[in-house]
């Protein structure tokens, strides 16, 4: 048994009220009543996948401004956003789809409290200033497991300008109710699957790793990437499978909870500048990149502290995800890469991804949010291979 080491403090922040369980989504409508009569509603692409639960909303009595996304939210589409709202005086925000959805829902919920520049509140490419005031409440409807966004308070969204994804933060952007009905992820195909179950996935391990982590973030991680690595096969076979839907929406929840907490890590860190330049699942990149930055960590640890706790971390996850006692870190990063390989994440390039964008992906990734979170800080050089095995 390890010795026991001296802890740092730390501070846990959620959602006001989780709410999980299968057929809990027919509750929104009274929970939404007792929030406010009016509000801004927040849907994917296709609405009509949502209908009933629009339907629930009206029954309420909820006079409703509708607002959709059809892929990752942009600055532009969190201003459109704000102006629906504004339109019927929002008294809360209603987001019910995938990761996009309920970012672009807190990213409304902050500026119509606060209506000014986005930029203004912007990480990295904006001016990051603090909300003035509390964002409007949100209750957040996943039907994806994979972003954990319906307990994070941040909302990411893409910079056409400067080609990049950037976070706009604040405590308030938790959600006030976060309705986790597992049912709602049973018509995902598979390829959402895959790449939604392996963002989850990753965001479980890379909390678990970083140097930011505290004991509750740590129960939280490997708890996810257990029911993670049993079943986010089983899901992609499989999508009728509720209790694989089940383990793969807690998966989801708990790698939320972590990295609100405990920060993530360098695939993060790079996924962010390559979400900005690639028209590629967020979830799929991180799957492409997860095994080589694990490998990288690992001998940037091994190298410059090799008697760093974090190090037999990965040990620890390896032993997890194998189920053997005596694996080995280099088990661990294999589990990774074949299952990457098994729900067919491809390279990179196929996205688009050429060698010359490297270089500046690099230097934003080393500034981004999440990098500050990687259990060792990674060289420019470290980075640059790892995109480049990318490829």
């Amino acid at each position: 048994m390890r010795e026991p080491q001296a802890l740092n403090p730390f501070e846990f922040l959620s959602a006001g009220r989780i709410v999980f369980g299968s057929g809990t989504a027919q509750t929104l409508g009274e929970r939404a009543k007792a929030l406010g009569a009016r509000a801004l509603w927040v849907t994917g692409r296709d609405r009509a996948r949502v209908a009933v639960l629009e339907r629930q909303l009206q029954h309420a009595g909820i006079e409703l401004a509708v607002i959709s996304v059809a892929a990752e939210p942009r600055v532009e589409d969190a201003l459109a956003a704000v102006e629906a709202g504004k339109r019927i005086g929002a008294q809360l925000v209603i987001a019910c789809g995938g990761g996009s959805v309920l970012d672009l829902g807190k990213a409304a919920a902050a500026l119509l409290a606060n209506p000014r520049d986005p930029y203004d509140f912007l990480e990295v490419v904006g001016r990051g200033q603090p909300l003035t005031a509390p964002a409007l409440p949100l209750i957040a409807v996943p039907t994806t497991a994979g972003t954990g966004a319906e307990v994070t308070k941040n909302a990411v969204l893409a910079s056409t300008e400067h080609a990049v994804k950037a976070s706009l933060r604040h405590d308030s952007m938790l959600p006030a109710v976060a309705l986790i009905d597992p049912q709602l992820t049973l018509s995902m195909p598979p390829a959402v699957t895959a790449a939604t179950g392996l963002d989850a996935f990753t965001q479980c391990l890379e909390p678990f790793v970083s140097c930011q982590h505290n004991p509750l973030t740590d129960a939280l991680a490997l708890e996810g990437l257990k029911r993670g690595a049993r079943s986010l096969r089983l899901a992609f076979r499989d999508g009728s499978n509720l209790a694989a839907r089940e383990d793969m929406a807690l998966c989801s929840l708990f790698g939320g909870l972590a990295l609100a907490n405990a920060k993530l890590g360098a695939v993060h860190g790079l996924a962010a500048p390559l979400g900005g330049q690639l028209a590629a699942p967020h979830g799929a990149v991180c799957a492409r990149l997860l095994p080589l930055v694990m490998q990288t960590n690992v001998a940037a640890l091994r190298a410059r502290a090799p008697h760093s706790p974090l190090l037999r971390r990965f040990e620890d996850v390896a032993r997890l995800l194998t189920g053997g006692a005596s694996a080995t870190i280099e088990d661990g990063v294999a589990f990774v890469a074949e299952l990457a390989h098994e729900l067919a994440i491809p390279p990179l390039s196929r996205y688009g991804l050429t060698a010359d964008q490297i270089p500046s992906l690099v230097a934003k990734a080393a500034v981004a949010s999440s990098t500050k979170g990687n259990p060792i800080v990674l060289t420019s050089v470290e980075l640059t291979q790892v995109l480049e095995r990318a490829l």
